[in-house]
């Protein structure tokens, strides 16, 4: 018997209800696709340009020391950020900013990069990791100086040495398009979302600061994050590093969709620093429990532990010296998974009881710093000449593949973002204005209104809502398997080939909806390949049919870049070693 004929062929209940189901989903379909009633005269769309040395896509805090040191360092600057400095993406949720004080630190330096490199199994780049502490502190007092830590806001501080400077900023541009020419960066392209007007920028060297990103989940700040920096500088050439890796924040059992009641508490707390606090944290244990043993919500908020519950053997590996604990209440900013123990003796801490927290609550984000562009140096580079990035943008691996210290996102943002910002001043200075012909700019602005010139097409929000039941389950995203990854894929790329060409926008509005669905469903591709290719089970990336961690093949590190046709490639770069250039 083939393969083929193992397949035992339903019943005829089965096939009426399956075909049920089919015309329910071709219902829903037939919706999505419909006229494009566009509200606006698009013929009427304006351009303003712009020109300057060091261009920072970006308003958070990897964005502000960028667009600073760059400016200080003497480069003519410029800030352009899809919301409000310091008040979209991940910044206003970060309140822990870490700092390596030699002074009250009992530990050395070298001592806090062994031990992070411990917990994140050789997953961590020890030059960014050390960058970390090194800097930190001067980092934090300066952000002291503007009253970053006085106030609940960040974007008064961030507003004051922008001020100082007079450095330009443009607020609420969607930046779409990043642009090389004859090999190295030359600027950037997108369009404003509260005016008819798109918007071109001409610059000798840009840096991504523009975060990491997901699929728009309920229950964590990350509905504007849709990796959009990364998705741009794939397109024209750069390497991506770290798609496997999964975050691990979780929301409340009830009302986990409310952003506000799950997290509401860490926007109304100033931020405070905090030293070494070195942990294993916020993988993908609380998504083992649920799915070996069912959905582990019952109790509540603040229900006590279960003294009935089974321990679950297995699961994510955690070093012995890692386990055994809880996160701190706010994890790596905000209420994080329970830590389980993982591997032998395997399982969460007894009669642990998950009850007042779910898992899913920021799908498609990684590990902070361990996602974005393949740094070439240890000064922010890519792979393109005159393009950097930063913080969330970059993926540094500067804590590795798991949460492994406490406040070092947001202290990383500042950190690189003031060493991109002058190492890009330096490189300004050594090349000429780029020229952009305007027949390469009319190409772009027509890529970019394309939904709005679409007579019909598909809605963003319903495709955005097909990419999401595709990819947040916990048995495709979190606890992975080859067959579950290799169907959603198919579906992805279905996504990618027919659905994405053919998005449509009535608004402004809906043309940014439009831009972020076609980046997230890249960057679901990305995840799958990703996690497809490392056959193995590390840090927060977990496969059911690869649970062990092989150090034999798989001390290296996931790059991703687009061939010469196009087509997605995925390469290995060993731990401890920096890219090939080419």
């Amino acid at each position: 018997m083939s393969a083929q004929d193992d397949t035992i062929a339903p019943t005829r209940r089965e096939f009426l209800a399956l075909s049920g189901a089919t015309a329910g989903i071709a219902s829903l379909g037939m919706q999505a696709w419909a006229q494009n009633i566009v509200e606006i005269d698009v013929d009427a769309i304006t351009n303003t340009d712009h020109a300057t040395d060091v261009l920072v896509i970006g308003g958070g805090m990897a964005g502000l020391f960028a667009a600073i040191k760059a400016h200080d360092a003497g480069a003519a600057t410029m800030i352009v950020s899809k919301g409000r400095l310091g008040s979209s993406g991940l910044t206003p949720f970060g309140k822990g900013f870490f700092v390596f004080d030699p002074e009250t630190e009992s530990g050395t330096i070298d001592e806090f990069v062994d031990k992070v490199s411990r917990s994140a199994l050789g997953t961590n780049n020890p030059t960014y990791t050390r960058q970390l502490a090194d800097h930190s502190l001067a980092r934090a007092q300066e952000l002291r100086d503007w009253g970053f830590f006085d106030q609940t806001l960040a974007n008064r501080p961030f507003m004051r040495p922008i001020e100082e400077r007079d450095i330009p900023l443009l607020e609420r541009v969607h930046i779409t398009h990043l642009i090389k020419e004859n090999g190295r960066i030359a600027g950037a392209a997108g369009f404003r979302l509260d005016a008819e007007e798109t918007v071109t920028i001409r610059a000798k060297s840009v840096i991504l600061c523009t975060g990491a990103g997901g699929f728009k989940p309920n229950g964590f700040p990350l509905g504007d994050l849709t990796h959009d920096g990364t998705v741009m500088a794939y397109r024209i050439g750069a390497k991506v590093t770290g798609k496997e890796w999964n975050d691990g924040h979780s929301t409340r059992t009830v009302n986990p969709a409310a952003c506000y009641d799950n997290w509401g508490d860490m926007f109304e707390r100033t931020p405070s620093t905090n030293g070494v606090e070195v942990h294993h944290d916020l993988g993908v244990d609380i998504n083992y429990q649920a799915y070996m043993g069912g959905n582990p919500v019952a109790g509540g908020p603040g229900a006590p532990p279960d003294p009935d519950a089974v321990e679950i053997a297995g699961g994510p590996y955690v070093p012995q010296e890692f386990q055994g604990r809880l996160p701190p209440s706010g994890g790596a900013g905000g209420d994080g998974p329970p830590s389980g123990k993982g591997g032998a003796p395997g399982g969460a801490p007894p009669g642990f009881s998950a009850g007042s927290n779910v898992g899913g609550a920021s799908a498609g984000m990684s590990i902070h710093k361990s996602e974005g562009l393949v740094p070439f140096d240890d000064r922010c580079a890519s792979n393109i000449a005159g393009l950097y990035a930063a913080g969330d943008a970059l993926g540094s691996h500067m804590a590795g593949g798991i949460y492994t210290q406490i406040g070092s996102s947001l202290a990383g943002s500042a950190v690189q973002g003031a060493i991109a910002g002058e190492a890009a001043a330096s490189y300004a200075g050594t090349v000429a204005t780029p020229v952009i012909s305007d027949e390469r700019l009319s190409e772009i602005t027509d890529e970019i209104l394309a939904p709005l010139r679409r007579e019909t097409g598909y809605g963003p929000a319903w495709v955005t809502q097909t990419l999401q039941g595709i990819m947040i389950p916990n048995f495709v995203l979190y606890i992975k398997k080859a067959s579950m990854m290799q169907a959603a894929l198919a579906y992805i790329e279905e996504l990618r080939d027919h659905h994405a060409p053919m998005l449509r926008a009535a608004n402004m509005h809906e043309l940014r909806l439009a831009h972020e669905t076609r980046n997230m469903i890249l960057s679901a591709e990305m995840k799958l390949r990703a996690s497809l290719f490392r056959t193995e089970s590390r840090c927060s990336h977990y496969r059911l049919d690869y649970p062990e961690i092989d150090d034999v093949n798989w001390r290296a590190w996931v790059n991703i870049y687009r061939a010469a046709d196009g087509a997605m490639q995925l390469e290995k770069q060993p731990f401890d070693t920096w890219p090939e250039q080419g």
